[in-house]
């Protein structure tokens, strides 16, 4: 049987483009860099053999933020998220309302569908890691119940501008999932975040849901996480009550895998699949095929096959300045995703 595998998303930048993106003499000049990047990151992919492509999020900020690029009304004194090895990354605060996007993600799909003849998708962000953005004193004048539905209004055009422009997945990134469970051990924000997201799917027919899925991880940035010392069983229970068919779950470098399996075995219902993280994007060492395809056998254990896809277990560079992986590590990671998926289809057809 046929073992789907996807990319998350995101590939390191080359210096070439971060030193146009950084510096001040780069704008002229930064169309053309984009436009090369793009180009030769779907070149790779493709050489890979990834059967579905991205565009790497090259022209993206990061994956958090490209829906706030252009906008006025932000101050950037918002919303800490600390990671393991000290540094952090901080969301902006709203100052005003009505909100609406500066940037939506299907021009990124569009950009990539030009270049080539192979499935697309696209990455977008969850109205839940939007929702942070509000400030906890208010605006005057917009309520949180005005911006709340500002944002899901947003967040549903996001997503259906993509389907409609032929996306062949769209992937809501939810890493604020596991974050949420630090933040609130009760489980109370990670129930509002599901809540919030769903009313986002529900706006979705149950066949654009199928194309439709749903990102998780503890964080991956400069090699280092902001959640993973929260029990991922604590957040899988909850995760598969979203209305999507498809997640995409980091599971190469979680300690206890079986553990987590057992989980995902207990949950994931029948109209959904679980497309588990082969590849440890926040180590340097290049997984051989082999090492894949037993990842892929042990979660065979647990996964019905139809319902079993393999993916990375983050975006290789969510965002831009991210230099801890090189593109040629990233690239000979996905080809031993590829491989090692290959090898274990054989391996269980036989």
């Amino acid at each position: 049987m046929k073992i789907s595998t996807e990319p998350i998303g995101s590939i390191p930048r080359s210096p070439e483009l971060l030193a146009a993106i950084t510096s001040a003499n780069g704008g002229a000049d930064l169309p053309k860099q984009y436009e090369k990047a793009i180009r030769e990151t779907v070149a790779a992919l493709e050489k890979t053999g990834s059967p579905v492509i991205t565009d790497g999020e090259q022209t993206k900020s990061s994956f958090a933020t490209y829906p706030l690029e252009g906008l006025t009304n932000l101050t950037a004194e918002g919303m800490k998220i600390s990671f393991e090895d000290g540094h952090f990354r901080q969301l902006p605060f709203l100052t005003k309302g009505p909100f609406k996007y500066g940037n939506y993600a299907v021009k990124y799909l569009d950009a990539a569908k030009k270049l080539t003849d192979k499935p697309v998708k696209q990455a977008v962000i969850s109205a839940s890691a939007l929702s942070l953005i509000y400030p906890p004193n208010g605006i005057e004048g917009y309520t949180q119940e005005q911006f709340i539905s500002d944002l899901l209004n947003e967040c549903e055009k996001d997503i259906r501008q993509c389907l409609q422009q032929g996306a062949y997945k769209v992937q809501m990134d939810f890493t604020e999932g596991r974050l949420s469970l630090k933040l609130d051990p009760s489980g109370g924000v990670l129930k509002h975040f599901i809540d919030l997201n769903n009313q986002v799917f529900n706006r979705f027919t149950a066949e654009e849901q199928q194309k439709l899925g749903v990102h998780v991880c503890p964080g991956g940035d400069h090699d280092s996480t902001h959640s993973a010392d929260v029990d991922y069983v604590d957040l899988l229970p909850h995760l598969f009550d979203l209305n999507v068919g498809s997640f995409y779950l980091q599971l190469a470098s979680e300690p206890d895998r079986v553990k987590v399996l057992k989980t995902i075995k207990q949950y994931l219902k029948p109209n959904q699949k679980a497309f588990i993280g082969v590849i440890d994007v926040l180590n340097p060492a290049i997984e051989s095929a082999e090492d894949v395809k037993e990842r892929i056998l042990e979660a065979a254990e647990y996964i019905p096959l139809a319902q079993l896809g393999t993916t990375d277990d983050c975006g290789f560079s969510p965002f831009c300045d991210d230099v801890s992986t090189t593109r040629e590590t990233a690239f000979a990671k996905i080809k031993a995703r590829i491989d090692g998926t290959i090898l274990a289809e054989k391996q269980l057809s036989a």
